[in-house]
Formats: structure tokens, C-alpha cells, sequence
């Protein structure tokens, strides 16, 4: 089975889903930042305090390793997308959802001093699903709205996984 990979804002659900559709499946779930602090020995926080630069090179070494997965499910940093060679390695073993929660709805839900991008200002994630929405829209295979509904969400995302089976 190929990967189904997850993209999306931080705070719009990736790992919450991707735990959850992976156990529904019955495969691996991988959240892309854990495995880079396992892989790396080395926090996100300290990769940005040296630059966000050194950050997406690490960024990119666990993306290559676990593009080489099988039948897992990745939830990835929502940067990912900032490189096209990252979503180049992901796309070639995996199916890549969005996970569109709008920023306004993201709000509510993020602890800005675990997200190294929104510590200072959580207004940021205005500017940055801005900077960023293209790029999901651009890489996404499909796109799930999440708007707060957890288990239409859950649903619409194991329709998909079906899918890729049958």
C-alpha cells in the first residue's frame, strides 16, 4: 500500500488524524517532527534558533528516509511543502492529502511556544497559510476540510484510504 501523507497548517489536525486513520488501517504512523528530533538528537527549537534554513535541511533528510517507507501514515511539518524536492520524495511512494483548516479555526487550538514559527505572534498563521496555501492546494492529491467536524473528517479521510485499496 503507499503512503498516505499528510499536509497541512500546524494546528490543523495532521497528527491528531494521522494517528487516528493509522490505527483505523491498521499501519504505522510517522509525525515527521518527531522522527527529525529522534533521527537528528537535536530539538526543532534548537535547529531554529541556528535558522529556519538549517531546520528544513534536517527537515528534508527525514523526509527522504521516510519517503522510503511502506504502507505508513506521515503527518509532516506544515513547511514541508516550502521545498518542492520534499513533496518530490513524498509524492513519488505516497498518496498527499491537505488537511484545510482555516486559520481562524486554528486559532483556538495551538500552543505557539511548541511551534517555533507562531511563538511570538499567533496572528502569524494568518501570514503564513497566506504564504502557504498554493503550495498545499499545488501538492494535495486530496483535499479533506476541516472545519471543526472531528469525525466527518475521520470519515472522509478513511473513504480515501479505501479508495487507494480497492
Amino acid at each position: 500500500m503507499r503512503n498516505i501523507v499528510l499536509i497541512g497548517m500546524p494546528g490543523c489536525g495532521k497528527s491528531t488524524f494521522g494517528k487516528r486513520l493509522a490505527k483505523r488501517l491498521q499501519l504505522p504512523f510517522y509525525d515527521a517532527d518527531a522522527v527529525l528530533e529522534e533521527r537528528e538528537q537535536r530539538t526543532i527549537k534548537s535547529f531554529f534558533a541556528e535558522s529556519e534554513d538549517a531546520f528544513r535541511t534536517a527537515e528534508t533528510r527525514t523526509l527522504a528516509y521516510l519517503a522510503e517507507l511502506d504502507g505508513a501514515v506521515i503527518a509532516t511539518g506544515g513547511g514541508a511543502v516550502k521545498r518542492a524536492e520534499n513533496m518530490e520524495l513524498l509524492k513519488r511512494g505516497g498518496i498527499v492529502v491537505f488537511i484545510d483548516r482555516k486559520p481562524e479555526n486554528i486559532l483556538g487550538s495551538i500552543e505557539g511556544d511548541e511551534r517555533p514559527l507562531l511563538a511570538d505572534d499567533k496572528q502569524r498563521i494568518f501570514n503564513l497559510y497566506a504564504e502557504r496555501i498554493d503550495l498545499y492546494r499545488q501538492y494535495a492529491d486530496c483535499i479533506i476540510e476541516n472545519n471543526g467536524d472531528f469525525g466527518g473528517v475521520l470519515r472522509r479521510l478513511l473513504q480515501m484510504a479505501e479508495k487507494l485499496e480497492g
